[in-house]
């Protein structure tokens, strides 16, 4: 004879499987609608745009020095082993006018230091920068990497050919 603990189950089972068998047909007849996404532009975001001024900008500053400097300008590949990596941080005004500049990070050679700021100071004024690069005193401060090789000549980064791979 069935005990009572047999009978609940037996019991129990079907209403299990009937109350999965109402699930499964009531979400049978849901549908899934996916967000709909705005339509794409061609705007590009502001940072992207700020992004490529800037770089072209840099790029600008870095042929303005190269042209007032041309009897300091390497041309050709930097040699493997540099003889100064001089990095200068300046800032001009709305108008392109060096406001500060100075050696944010050297190796120590003053000639090549030297050098630097002197190019950097001979090509002012630079080109007047895009409005939307100026800060709120307008001014933009930008960083350049003068490569210098034994003979005391140099690339700017901006502009630099791939630099040798071995030792001449």
């Amino acid at each position: 004879m069935p005990t009572l603990a047999h009978r609940r189950s037996a019991l129990l089972i079907p209403l299990a499987h009937g109350a999965a068998l109402a699930l499964l047909f009531a979400t049978a007849a849901c549908t899934i609608t996916p967000f709909e996404r705005p339509a794409a532009t061609n705007t590009v975001p502001p940072a992207a745009v700020s992004s490529v001024t800037l770089d072209q900008y840099r790029l600008a500053v870095a042929q303005r020095i190269t042209e007032r400097n041309p009897s300091y300008v390497l041309h050709g590949k930097p040699q493997a082993m540099l003889r100064s990596l001089v990095v200068v941080s300046f800032t001009v005004d709305r108008n392109g006018q060096l406001v500060a500049s100075g050696v944010y990070r050297t190796n120590g050679d003053d000639e090549a230091e030297g050098t630097a700021l002197a190019s950097l100071r001979r090509a002012s004024p630079l080109p007047q920068p895009p409005a939307k690069l100026l800060d709120g005193r307008g001014h933009l401060e930008l960083m350049e990497d003068w490569l210098f090789n034994d003979n005391g000549k140099f690339q700017l980064r901006e502009l630099a050919a791939p630099q040798a791979q071995a030792y001449d």
